[in-house]
């Protein structure tokens, strides 16, 4: 149960009670969904503070919580756990100090006496080797990616512009069963490819153009994120040697993947490609993250990276290369790290695919 986890940490680290911010890591402690909640779990008690448009809701979604109706006029949060503080004679509380923002930090120490206690990251640190729901739930999302990405294919044509392709493909997603939350999908064409987190626009796509997809959905609050670059008609000679290149790079990072394995050997295996060709200095050097209920959730797969991979840590690999004014390719898979590899929850093809 993540609620022992925590316990843990509240061991280790000598509190009487841990203050959870983080959306996400207060819906993997208590199992509420909504907004406007936090989390002051105790080893023998445990409340979630909440407003009066989620009172019904946080009751149906949690087990084992007193459920607080903070915001009220006149009062603020710092209000309402100074009250369970005096109730419970806490001492020392850890925070998420990476999520509190400074207006509730100043309220906090501005109501409260007791210690308060930086956590930086351990409570995130609960979320990174995965769980056998959160593993089913996230590859449910990344099949319904792949559903979807194949829905797409039949769509994208010369004239339709970056726009309408995202539009499309975020419903298409949610007719396959995703969460109706989706989040920012990235449809970007010909030059604008170059750009690794570019928007979608009102460009029209024209023949020849890269087409690149770097999108997913969620499922029970589970992210998938993966990335195809297709070619809107025949793709010329650089085109193809770039796309070729990208692929050895993604090959050979997947291969490379495995528990025990340190992250920075994937970064390495990754540009063995590029190196000696005009296009190494167009690479980047964060190559993946772990994802689970955040997009971007710890470790990340880059040059500086101490992290070592993990049996059932789920993580993106997505090697690029971006050439300013001409564009860009992207592979990302999304993968459990097991044993002695890795299984790829996204089972489409890497060859290129000519519209």
């Amino acid at each position: 149960m993540a609620i022992e986890e925590l316990y843990q940490v509240l061991k280790e680290n000598h509190l009487d009670a841990c203050l959870i911010v983080k959306k996400a890591n207060v819906r993997y402690i208590s199992g509420y969904h909504g907004e406007d909640a936090y989390l002051l779990i105790l080893p023998s008690k445990h409340y979630l503070f909440t407003d009066a448009r989620y009172i019904e809701q946080a009751n149906q979604e949690t087990r084992g919580f007193e459920i607080i109706n903070w915001r009220t006029p006149g009062r603020t949060l710092g209000d309402s756990i100074k009250e369970i503080i005096e109730k419970e004679q806490l001492k020392v509380i850890g925070f998420e100090d990476t999520s509190v923002t400074v207006a509730m930090f100043n309220d906090l120490i501005k109501k409260i006496t007791c210690e308060l206690v930086p956590l930086d990251q351990k409570v995130d640190s609960l979320r990174v080797i995965k769980r056998p729901d959160g593993i089913a739930n996230l590859r449910a999302a990344c099949d319904i990616a792949c559903r979807a990405f194949n829905r797409i294919l039949e769509d994208i044509q010369v004239g339709m512009t970056e726009k309408e392709i995202a539009a499309k493909l975020a419903a298409y997603m949610v007719f396959e069963g995703a969460d109706t939350q989706p989040y920012g999908n990235i449809v970007i064409s010909g030059p604008n490819t170059s750009l690794l987190h570019g928007i979608p626009s009102n460009r029209a796509i024209q023949y020849g153009d890269f087409v690149l997809l770097d999108f997913g959905c969620q499922f029970n609050g589970y992210l998938s994120d993966m990335t195809r670059t297709v070619v809107v008609g025949q793709a010329n000679e650089q085109q193809r040697e770039v796309y070729e290149l990208e692929k050895e790079m993604v090959r050979l990072s997947e291969e490379a993947m495995r528990a025990g394995i340190p992250v920075t050997d994937i970064y390495q295996q990754s540009i063995n490609p590029i190196k000696g060709t005009p296009y190494f200095d167009y690479h980047y050097w964060n190559i993946g993250h772990a994802i689970g209920l955040e997009l971007h959730e710890l470790p990340h797969i880059r040059a500086d990276s101490k992290a070592v991979l993990k049996e059932n840590q789920v993580l993106t690999i997505e090697p690029g290369i971006y050439i300013p004014n001409w564009g860009g390719v992207r592979i990302e898979d999304q993968v459990v790290i097991t044993a002695d590899g890795i299984d790829n929850m996204i089972y489409l093809s890497h060859d290129l695919i000519e519209l």
